[in-house]
């Protein structure tokens, strides 16, 4: 069975860091797109920020600049690296596998990580 454990998560002052970290098992890591989402009370997912298989990384236009993704495929790690943040970063945030294939979607989930971002 596939299992993502997010951890990092906290309690920060707007303006600080986290990061956030996503260890992934059962899992052949290279071969998947990895990413973090973020859902906000009373407002749907959000995808934050990418990772392909090919290591190309794309960002939501509210983290560009502030966030970054990172993978460690020998560990079958995935972190996201947060600076900056701000009041609105505040979310629990999921690690997800995903791999799409003609016909196929694959996709595995963490339990969540709340980060709390404070004035």
């Amino acid at each position: 069975q596939v299992q993502l454990v997010e951890s990092g998560g906290g309690l920060v002052q707007a303006g600080g860091s986290l990061r956030l970290s996503c260890a992934a098992s059962r899992i052949i890591f290279g071969i998947y797109t990895m990413n973090w989402y973020r859902q906000a009370p009373g407002k749907q997912r959000e995808l934050v920020a990418s990772s392909t298989s090919a290591n190309i990384t794309n960002y939501g236009d509210s983290v560009k600049g502030r966030f970054t993704i990172f993978r460690d495929n020998a560990k079958n790690m995935v972190y996201l690296q947060m600076n900056n943040l701000r009041l609105e970063d505040t979310a629990v945030y999921y690690c997800n596998a995903n791999r799409r294939r003609p016909g196929v979607a694959t996709d595995y989930w963490g339990q969540g990580t709340q980060v709390t971002v404070s004035s």
